[in-house]
């Protein structure tokens, strides 16, 4: 099981978020989520919206901490990957 997190440098409603992601399946990716008590609706097609302070605890659960770029790298080495043109407008 591999969970990532990158940095939080995602500014929104006051706060910086960073993307929690699963290298294998989004089984995986839920079921952490779920242990973690994140809500579903932090879900976006292909990862987690987390804020900046829940990054210790995510981190202490066993998420792995990679930069952005290889936080995207694995994502897309997954098949995971949801990219922005195939998003809903």
């Amino acid at each position: 099981m591999t969970v990532l997190i990158d940095d939080p440098v995602w500014p929104a409603h006051g706060r910086l978020w960073a993307h929690l992601v699963s290298d294998e399946s989004l089984d995986e990716l839920h079921a952490f989520a779920r242990a973690q008590d994140l809500p579903r609706r932090a879900f976006d097609l292909d990862h987690y919206d987390v804020p900046e302070d829940a990054l210790p605890r995510l981190l202490a659960a066993g998420a792995q901490h990679v930069g952005g770029k290889e936080l995207v790298r694995r994502l897309i080495a997954s098949g995971l990957r949801v990219r922005g043109r195939d998003r809903s407008r």
